[in-house]
C-alpha cells in the first residue's frame, strides 16, 4: 500500500496560491485594459472636441468662448495624462502579477514533482515487495514438489 505523501498540505497550498495567482493576474488584466479603454475614450474625446473648436473658430467666435473651449481642452489633457498614469500604474501591476504567477507556477511544479518522486518510489517499493512474495512462494511450492518428488520414489 503507498504511503501518503508527507508534503501533500504543502503541494494542496501550492495549487490555491497558483489558482489565486491567477485570478488576481486576470483582475489586474482586466484593470488595466479598463484603464486603456478610458484613456481612447478620454483622447477621443479630446480630438472631437478639438475639431469642434477648430469648426467654431473659422466662423468666429466670442474671446470668451474661446477661452472656455480652451480651459475644457486643458481639462481634458490634464484627465488624459492622469489616465496614463493610472494604465502605467496598472501595467506595472499587471508586471507584477505575472512575476508572482510565474514564481507560484514554479513552486506548484516543484511540489508535483517531489509528488510524483514518492509515488513512483512508492511503487517501487511495492512491486519489490509482491516480487518477493511471488519468489516465496514459488520456492514453496518448488521445495514441494521436490519433497513430493522424493516421498514418491
Amino acid at each position: 500500500m503507498i504511503k501518503p505523501f508527507t508534503l501533500q498540505p504543502l503541494v494542496h497550498l501550492a495549487h490555491q496560491r497558483n489558482d489565486a495567482a491567477t485570478r488576481k493576474l486576470g483582475q489586474l488584466n482586466q484593470q488595466h485594459q479598463t484603464a486603456q479603454s478610458k484613456l481612447e475614450t478620454l483622447q477621443q474625446f479630446r480630438k472631437d472636441y478639438q475639431t469642434k473648436f477648430q469648426e467654431e473658430a473659422k466662423h468666429g467666435m466670442a474671446p470668451a468662448d474661446m477661452k472656455n473651449f480652451q480651459d475644457f481642452i486643458d481639462r481634458l489633457d490634464q484627465a488624459i495624462r492622469q489616465q496614463q498614469g493610472v494604465i502605467a500604474k496598472t501595467g506595472a501591476g499587471v508586471q507584477t502579477g505575472r512575476s508572482e504567477l510565474l514564481d507560484t507556477t514554479r513552486k506548484m511544479k516543484s511540489f508535483d514533482t517531489l509528488a510524483q518522486r514518492h509515488v513512483e518510489a512508492e511503487r517501487k517499493l511495492e512491486a519489490k515487495a509482491e516480487q518477493r512474495i511471488q519468489d516465496e512462494h514459488a520456492g514453496r511450492l518448488s521445495a514441494q514438489r521436490a519433497a513430493n518428488k522424493d516421498s514418491n520414489k
